[in-house]
């Protein structure tokens, strides 16, 4: 069975960190690009990065580019999500999912999806 699943969403002050984890089974790495989204109520879904094979990362949202960094442990079979300076406009429930390809800019056909991390970032 296809599965993704995310975990590691917690409260966190502004500023601080959080590692979020999307852990797949039933495929590997090697066969899916991993992209992760989030979704505020009322915006709609924001493609924050993803996976590029060969590549680890082609593309990051404005949004929090020079804050996030993808990257994954194929021994794991383990996609991260390295969020650092958090702010209160992050507060949102986080995404992964996977494509069996994506483009530089992380558009594809995500086909499968976890079931959503909630991060809250306040003091």
């Amino acid at each position: 069975q296809l599965q993704l699943v995310e975990s590691g969403g917690a409260l966190v002050q502004p500023g601080g960190s959080l590692r979020l984890s999307c852990a797949a089974s039933g495929f590997t790495l090697d066969d899916r690009d991993i992209g992760w989204f989030r979704v505020a109520p009322g915006k709609g879904r924001e493609g924050l990065t993803c996976t590029n094979e060969p590549d680890i990362a082609t593309f990051y949202a404005d949004s929090v580019k020079g804050r996030f960094t993808i990257s994954k442990d194929n021994a794991k079979n383990t996609v991260y999500l390295q969020m650092n300076a958090l702010k209160p406009e992050d507060t949102v429930v986080y995404y992964c999912a996977a494509a069996l390809l994506v483009s530089p800019s992380c558009v594809g056909n995500y086909d499968l999806w976890g079931q959503g991390t909630q991060v809250t970032v306040s003091s």
